[in-house]
């Protein structure tokens, strides 16, 4: 699976959905919308939300230059924009920097844009991270780079009435940063952005198999963190509101 042409986004629309990307600079989202929600207008109305949160977040980077750079929690003043102060309730739950959770809060922060409009299902992906509202549930495979358990399991989940985030940290695939050496950790939670610091936090911990229950001790105790899955090598360690199923 090649990661960096992001090849597998060519089987994650549900049947039923209509998707497009949208892009803008580094941001670089795949949409799936319900067929009955999908009008023409809706890849250009992502693309412009994308321009309007990235704005935002780049105007907010140039007065506080180490809410990009510091990998510990962060203070920000009440009136930094709403995405930036989210990702920063976030990342400090997980003890990490605000940039851990900056995917997981494009998928969301647009996902819930697009509910406001002609949408009813979604489902957002940014590079592995995932937001999604839908009305039956859902397989989400698991990707573990060489791990033998890469995509042969996937979590089905649930319908949530006001959605689910489901995302995902690596320290052998992909280019994020990551201090551990874990094949996957995944987080689920009602909030896509805890999900991804948290999933940044989990896979830090993580250096051999040995790492995979105190890994997932970490992540079960954060409120709003629902499920949690962690990979590496031949092991896996799996706690909460998530059923594995075969690819």
């Amino acid at each position: 699976m090649n990661h960096s042409r992001r090849t597998y986004r060519q089987s994650m629309q549900p049947p039923g959905f209509v998707g497009f990307t949208a892009k803008y600079k580094e941001t670089d989202l795949y949409v799936a919308v319900g067929e009955a929600g999908f009008t023409e207008k809706l890849p250009g109305f992502t693309e412009n939300r994308i321009l309007f949160y990235r704005t935002q977040l780049e105007n907010y980077l140039a007065q506080d230059p180490v809410f990009r750079t510091t990998l510990e929690p962060h203070l920000l003043p009440l009136n930094a924009p709403p995405m930036a102060l989210a990702m920063t309730k976030a990342a400090n739950m997980a003890g990490v920097g605000p940039m851990a959770a900056v995917a997981g809060a494009f998928a969301q922060f647009i996902g819930r844009d697009l509910l406001a409009t002609t949408v009813k299902e979604i489902v957002v992906e940014n590079g592995g991270d995932i937001f999604f509202q839908v009305q039956e549930k859902i397989k989400i495979a698991v990707y573990a780079g060489a791990s033998p358990l890469s995509n042969r399991i996937a979590l089905e989940l649930e319908p949530q009435p006001h959605g689910l985030g489901v995302c995902t940290s690596s320290g052998t695939v992909g280019h994020s940063l990551s201090f551990g050496r874990a094949d996957a950790a995944v987080i689920v939670s009602p909030s896509a952005i805890l999900a991804d610091a948290v999933a940044t936090a989990t896979a830090n911990r993580i250096q051999t198999p040995k790492d995979l229950q105190q890994a997932l001790d970490f992540a079960r105790q954060i409120p709003g963190v629902t499920g949690v899955l962690v990979i590496k090598d031949d092991k896996i360690a799996a706690w909460g509101q998530l059923k594995l199923v075969p690819l």
